[in-house]
């Protein structure tokens, strides 16, 4: 069995805490080869170990960035934790909540040391309710573009063919509209119509003359870069930043991991 590497400087592991102290928090993220969006990852991961002294974070990936899942809950068994709360840092619950965790928890139960492993729900809506607090953080991150006075605002996604994930964004930019007082529309940078230039385009040729742009997104990268260009010259006032490390996804975070369990592996 190899050693565990927990302590390796070229880890992400942020929080440290021995075996045996609070369940360790493994946060996973969908992956980029956009190095910003590893860097936003890593921020949150040092936010929610600050937010909750004593508690070991690691930050983890699906794709493209190391270490995977898998990976960290393997050596965090070796390491001689026998529990791990697992976060997916997802704002829908598609294919990559469904099939690529389930898996990954799996591919570690298999490879290692008996490790119990409670996987929480994504971030985005886990009923038809969004959380108060995914929603403070996307007004956090619009107003701080002081976008002024705006009459219509663009709810911009990643994007999914998933259809119930499609029905979950529509959710939050339906509440996002109720916070504001204003129309909100859905936009999707990839996989589903209408891009962000067109909804800010349809919005304005409704009779909207100030779009704003809310993004629903957790770290920036290509998407969020593509939305903010064809937003701009769609005519959009202000286009938010993502998320990233806003402090009310912190509390939305340790909020699913005080949650009760949604699944439960033991290796």
């Amino acid at each position: 069995m190899r050693a565990a590497r927990l302590t390796s400087p070229a880890t992400t592991l942020t929080g440290v805490g021995a075996a045996g102290g609070a369940d360790p928090v493994v946060l996973v993220a969908h992956g980029s080869r956009d190095p910003r969006a590893a860097d936003a990852t890593r921020a949150l991961a040092r936010a929610v170990s600050a937010a909750r002294p004593g508690t070991p974070v690691w930050a983890s990936w699906l794709d493209h960035t190391e270490p995977g899942p898998t990976e960290v809950l393997r050596d965090l068994a070796v390491a001689g934790h026998r529990r791990a709360v697992l976060v997916p840092l997802l704002l829908t619950a598609a294919y990559h909540h469904r099939v690529d965790i389930p898996a990954a928890v799996a591919a570690a139960a298999r490879s290692g040391p008996q490790l119990s492993v409670r996987v929480t729900d994504v971030l985005g809506p886990a009923d038809d309710t969004p959380d108060p607090g995914l929603l403070a953080g996307l007004c956090r991150r619009l107003g701080e573009t002081r976008p002024g006075r705006f009459d219509a605002l663009v709810l911009a996604a990643a994007g999914t063919r998933n259809a119930r994930a499609r029905r979950s964004v529509g959710r939050v930019a339906d509440a996002l509209g109720v916070e504001f007082g204003v129309p909100c529309r859905v936009a999707y940078a990839s996989a589903a119509p209408p891009a962000a230039g067109v909804a800010v385009s349809r919005l304005r040729a409704s009779g909207a003359r100030r779009v704003a742009v809310s993004a629903y997104f957790l770290a920036p990268g290509l998407f969020h870069d593509a939305v903010t260009e064809a937003a701009g010259a769609a005519g959009a006032v202000a286009v938010a930043a993502p998320l990233t490390d806003a402090p009310e996804l912190v509390e939305l975070v340790l909020r699913r991991v005080d949650d009760r369990p949604v699944l439960a592996s033991t290796g």
